[in-house]
């Protein structure tokens, strides 16, 4: 029932918002996701960290044709849960420092928005997590089209055309494995729907190697990975600093989820047919990405490609099919959705003081701006792998893993570090640190408003860096049981 709870409340203050108008709509809403934060705190504390899933909810959907309203939480979906009820209330609070015309509708659209990924995250039935899958979609798409940039119209169609046809040929996929399925215990259906009845199928080698390509298009998408990636640095740009937000420190992870929750244990001989091709794409993705960051001069836009060169980096970790590889894209996924977030809030809070993104445009801010440079630093280090913080912990837990699946591999993947030093370094020293510019004298330092959403984060890359065991305990089974699904 918890795990119901955990899923509509924030869709019944999304529905209630649109009652509301003016202050009141942004009250509720942080009130909302404050709440919602505070149920999933008290779930982590009362779950039971075993391979199985904890708090269920199962109930005849569609009970004619075998579809059931199945919810779950493991310690793998756990920390996602954690992880966007979270965020979601510090991105309401960055969104405070902007007037959006018709706020109601705006935050409403961020609490529907919370809905469909916790339950994509919750869904233990293969077209219950379709059906999230594409709810999580729908309000990205109107936060995107109807407050983002000049160029909104078009990058938005872009990304809803890539996101909905990689969704139509993983729906294709769920229906010929749910069409091989038996009836299920005491149903009278033909056939079931559930996430273990996909797991129990005997199918062959050639079934399983298309079937991957079907599935895996829809996470490749979402990630994305090297070359589904083509709609990310327009969106992440173009979009709302809020919806950024969302897209990069908590969309994204829903592939990642796929690729490990229904991906690897459903067809695991066509993931051993084609894991070394995507290893191979992400490492590609990974070069891709850094290079073409150092090039950027648009500071929004360098995050954007730094945050897939990372995601090319988890993508390994996850088809390395080893333990700590797996583990290092699950604990990633948390620091890479802290850092991540906290860099695009600082970029848009240098943009709301300057005007301005171009990086040449910018340079000695930090002479006036102390808080927000220290701020600065902490997130971009822990970008960049700094021993002590959260990134370092799943950088090294990732390349351990690509580096046991193959070293040469390992080695070239191993570059992310140092490509992102240069890169983000390079962006810290030319906007903070340089010459002065026509900014540097009149720009101020972050207030306390925003202090409350930059102190959680920073505080969460030190817990993260220095106790990640706290965090790796909810996942160790559920990966553990994974990789004996993928092993069998």
């Amino acid at each position: 029932m918890l795990t119901a709870v955990l899923l509509f409340l924030p869709l019944a203050a999304a529905i209630l918002l649109l009652l509301t108008k003016g202050a009141t709509a942004r009250t509720l809403a942080l009130g909302a996701s404050l709440l919602e934060f505070g149920l999933a705190a008290y779930v982590a504390f009362a779950i039971k960290t075993t391979g199985s899933a904890s708090f269920t909810l199962n109930y005849a959907w569609i009970p004619s044709a075998g579809l059931n309203f199945h919810l779950g939480l493991d310690g793998l979906s756990l920390l996602l849960v954690l992880l966007t009820t979270f965020l979601v209330p510090l991105i309401l609070l960055a969104a405070f420092k902007h007037d959006y015309d018709n706020p109601s509708a705006f935050y409403a659209l961020v609490l529907f928005m919370q809905t469909g990924l916790i339950g994509v995250f919750v869904s233990l039935d293969a077209f219950l997590f379709y059906f999230f899958w594409e709810v999580a979609l729908i309000p990205i798409y109107f936060l995107a089209g109807a407050w983002g940039g000049a160029r909104r119209v078009a990058v938005t169609l872009k990304f809803f055309l890539y996101t909905v046809v990689g969704s139509l040929l993983m729906l294709a996929g769920f229906v010929y494995l749910y069409l091989q399925t038996g009836p299920a215990a005491g149903s009278l259906a033909a056939h079931s729907s559930e996430l273990s009845a996909f797991y129990d199928l005997d199918l062959s080698a050639a079934e399983q190697s298309w079937l991957f390509w079907l599935i895996f298009a829809a996470f490749a998408v979402k990630m994305p990975i090297f070359p589904f990636h083509t709609w990310q640095p327009d969106t992440y740009t173009e979009s709302p600093a809020p919806a950024t937000m969302l897209l990069s420190g908590i969309m994204l992870k829903m592939g990642i989820y796929g690729c490990l929750r229904w991906l690897l244990p459903i067809v695991p001989l066509g993931v051993s047919q084609w894991g070394f091709l995507v290893v191979i794409l992400a490492v590609v993705g990974i070069i891709y990405g850094a290079i073409i960051a150092i090039r950027q001069r648009d500071v929004k836009r360098l995050i954007a490609y730094s945050s897939l060169s990372h995601v090319g980096l988890m993508a390994a970790g996850v088809f390395s099919l080893t333990q700590i590889g797996l583990q290092g894209a699950v604990f990633q996924m948390l620091a890479h959705g802290v850092n991540v977030v906290g860099m695009f809030f600082l970029a848009d809070a240098i943009e709301r003081r300057t005007g301005t993104r171009h990086i040449p445009d910018l340079g000695g801010l930090t002479r006036r701006t102390p808080i927000l440079s220290v701020c600065f630093l902490v997130l971009l280090l822990s970008t960049v792998a700094l021993p002590l913080t959260g990134g370092f912990v799943g950088e090294f837990l990732l390349l351990a893993g690509v580096f046991e699946y193959n070293a040469w591999v390992g080695a070239v993947a191993g570059l992310t570090i140092i490509f992102s030093a240069v890169y983000l370094l390079r962006m810290f020293q030319r906007v903070m640190l340089g010459p002065d510019s026509a900014h540097s004298a009149t720009i101020t330092d972050l207030t306390g408003g925003e202090l409350l959403v930059l102190a959680p984060l920073m505080a969460l890359v030190f817990w993260l860096g220095l106790f990640p065991g706290t965090f790796l305990q909810f996942s160790e089974p559920a990966v553990t049981g994974l990789l004996a699904l993928v092993g069998r």
